[in-house]
C-alpha cells in the first residue's frame, strides 16, 4: 500500500555512509528529507547527491536532516562517494542508506516495476518532527530533481504548520500568503497584525508572517 499523506513514516534501522543508523532516532525533533536514487555509478545520480550536498547547509537552516537512499550495497555507495566529490566538487556530507535487501525501499514503495523494475526511483519523502510523511514527490529515472523546489517546499510547509496559512502558486519565501478561510476577519486581525487584502470572501492575502 501506497504512503499518503499523514501517514507516519515507517520506521527503519540500516548501515550507512555514516554507520549504522536508525531513522526517526536520527531526525529526533528534526524535519526530514528521506530521497532516493536508481543507482550508484550513474550519471544523473551522481549530480543530484552531490548537488544536496553542495546545499546541504540551507537544508540544515531549515532543521532538515537529509537521508539518501538506494538498492546498492554500503561498498558501492563508499566506492562512488569519490566520483561525487571529484565530479561535483564536493563531498557528500549526509548518510547515504545501504538498501541491498530492498527493505528500506519496499516499506516506501520507493520500486515502480514499470518505471523502473529492479532499483528505486527518484523519490522523495518530507518527514515532519512529528515522524509524519507531510509531502512526497516521484520522478522517473531520467528526470533530475530540483532542489531549489525541494527547499521551497519545505519552506512552505514548515510556514503552514507555524502559522493558519497556505501560499498561493508560485509562492517563494517572502511572498504574500493566504489566511484559512476557517478564521473569522476578527481572528485574521488579531493573528496577522501586518493586515491583509480581501479578494473574496474565501480568499485573504497577508504578509508572510515571521518565522
Amino acid at each position: 500500500m501506497a504512503i499518503q499523506l499523514g501517514d507516519t513514516a515507517p520506521d527503519f534501522t540500516a548501515e550507512t555512509t555514516e554507520g549504522r543508523l536508525s531513522l526517526h532516532e536520527y531526525l529526533g525533533d528534526h524535519w526530514g528529507l528521506l530521497f532516493s536514487h536508481p543507482a550508484d555509478f550513474t550519471p544523473v545520480c551522481t549530480t543530484e547527491l552531490g548537488e544536496f550536498a553542495r546545499r546541504k547547509a540551507e537544508f540544515d537552516k531549515r532543521n532538515t536532516k537529509l537521508i539518501g537512499v538506494s538498492v546498492d550495497p554500503l561498498d558501492s555507495h563508499q566506492s562512488w562517494s569519490s566520483d561525487i566529490a571529484e565530479t561535483q566538487g564536493v563531498a557528500l556530507n549526509y548518510p547515504l542508506v545501504a538498501d541491498p535487501d530492498r527493505t528500506v525501499a519496499n516499506l516506501y514503495g520507493m520500486i515502480h516495476p514499470k518505471a523502473l523494475a529492479t532499483a528505486t526511483v527518484r523519490t522523495v519523502f518530507v518527514i515532519g518532527p512529528d515522524k509524519t510523511v507531510k509531502l512526497t514527490l516521484t520522478y522517473p529515472p531520467n528526470v533530475g530533481r530540483n532542489v531549489d523546489e525541494i527547499l521551497r517546499v519545505i519552506d512552505a510547509l514548515q510556514l503552514s504548520a507555524a502559522h493558519a496559512v497556505s501560499t498561493p502558486v508560485n509562492w517563494t519565501d517572502g511572498k504574500d500568503v493566504i489566511i484559512s478561510p476557517a478564521l473569522s476577519d476578527e481572528e485574521a486581525h488579531s493573528r496577522f497584525p501586518k493586515g491583509f487584502r480581501t479578494l473574496k470572501p474565501y480568499l485573504r492575502l497577508t504578509p508572510q508572517p515571521d518565522k
